[in-house]
């Protein structure tokens, strides 16, 4: 229900008129009713004057949408003209309160606007209501949208307007719109019948997310960091070039197909506790054991690289495979790239050979390489069907220039 008064400040639309009135005070009796009336209306002071005017409100169920909640209150404006003679600009009727978000709130209507520029159009606010002058100041994140309904309770465009998010406080207690409705306009349109109008206010309040609540990143890689570094139910035990290392026949299986097939399926390790890794350093061994358990590796250097990329290619570990060929790709030079390309072509790691032939492109660099020390070792591993490929390459760039000639002079 509403009741009459005189508005002595307003929160403002603009900055301007904010500066303006933000140090007004607000009237306090907002309760009384007027509709229907069992007993006549009481009124504070001189800022209120009774009045006939029905005022008819009533709500829209509430919906929760993520953090937010949305809820409607529809007003009934029943005596329009005899709001606008009894109410002078800068005088409201104020809705009884309604909750949205946990908190209170009004409407606040003045049939003939507010500030005094704004006499020609009907003003609307809507206002957080504090519990206690002398509680803890309350605050309330919320967006506004005001609009007339037609005869079919259907927004009409022209008269809705969307007040952004804001955060209301004791100090900042309300938002609206002074220019909300132009009378003359309304007057003449359909949306006043029988000297009627009604009016939609969704209220959006926005709640914070409690950052205790959130939910914390996972810590697994830790547990099983800890597990291997414990030992703690180990059921097996590495030999790798005179060291031991025990782990976890499960963890293992989980991670890698190679192994969930050695020590799960039919081969001979499965039904063996101790199992004896050649051709790999315990070093790179380690390696291998850790990104196992932990989903990462230690800082790498260039040489430990293309082990463990051999060990992942070995184990299948594809997410290990591709940080380490990264690395190699990175890091390409003419002491390196001959030893990369190597083992780019013995196990068919695209990428990285792709990367070696880009660089051995370059006249210089290939020249810098066949003077390195790696250089003897990718004849032996690869032939000449590596510098055949970089000859296509190089001829597509530049078609008078053989590489494979100019290098075998």
């Amino acid at each position: 229900m509403f009741v009459v008064q005189k508005a002595l400040g307003v929160g403002a639309m603009s900055l301007a008129d904010e500066q303006e009135f933000a140090s007004a005070p607000l009237a306090t009796d907002r309760r009384s009713k007027i509709f229907p009336p069992a007993s006549p209306p009481s009124y504070s002071e001189s800022k209120t004057k009774p009045t006939s005017i029905m005022a008819e409100p009533y709500e829209i169920r509430a919906a929760m949408i993520a953090e937010s909640e949305k809820r409607s209150y529809v007003l009934k404006i029943d005596g329009y003209s005899m709001a606008n003679a009894l109410l002078k600009n800068g005088e409201c009727m104020t809705s009884a309160p309604f909750s949205v978000g946990g908190h209170n709130w009004v409407v606040r209507y003045y049939p003939n606007g507010y500030p005094k520029h704004c006499d020609n159009y009907i003003s609307l606010y809507v206002q957080l209501e504090a519990a206690d002058a002398d509680a803890e100041d309350v605050k309330a994140k919320a967006k506004l949208k005001l609009s007339l309904l037609d005869k079919n309770a259907n927004p009409v465009p022209w008269y809705c307007r969307t007040i952004p998010l804001h955060t209301f406080s004791r100090r900042a207690p309300d938002r609206g719109c002074h220019d909300f409705i132009y009378k003359a306009g309304l007057e003449v349109s359909p949306h006043l019948r029988d000297d009627c109008l009604t009016i939609r206010c969704d209220v959006t309040v926005v709640k914070d997310i409690d950052q205790e609540a959130r939910i914390p990143p996972s810590d697994l890689h830790r547990h099983l960091g800890d597990l291997l570094q414990s030992k703690d139910g180990a059921d097996l035990t590495f030999h790798v070039g005179g060291r031991t290392f025990p782990a976890h026949r499960c963890v293992l299986a989980a991670r890698s197909c190679v192994f969930k097939a050695e020590l799960l399926g039919a081969m001979a390790e499965s039904s063996s506790s101790t199992i004896e890794i050649r051709d790999m350093e315990p070093d790179v061994f380690e390696y291998l054991l850790h990104f196992i358990y932990t989903d990462s590796v230690p800082l790498l250097d260039v040489v430990m690289a293309g082990h463990l990329l051999e060990a992942a290619d070995r184990y299948d570990i594809g997410r290990l495979k591709v940080i380490c060929e990264e690395k190699l790709c990175s890091h390409i030079d003419s002491n390196m790239v001959a030893t990369s390309l190597a083992l780019a072509k013995q196990h068919g790691f695209r990428r990285l050979k792709q990367a070696c032939l880009q660089f051995l492109a370059s006249p210089s660099n290939l020249n810098a390489t066949i003077a390195s020390d790696g250089f003897e070792h990718l004849l032996s591993s690869c032939g000449w069907s590596v510098f055949e490929e970089l000859r296509d390459r190089t001829i597509r760039l530049n078609p008078k220039r053989d590489i494979i000639t100019t290098f075998r002079k």
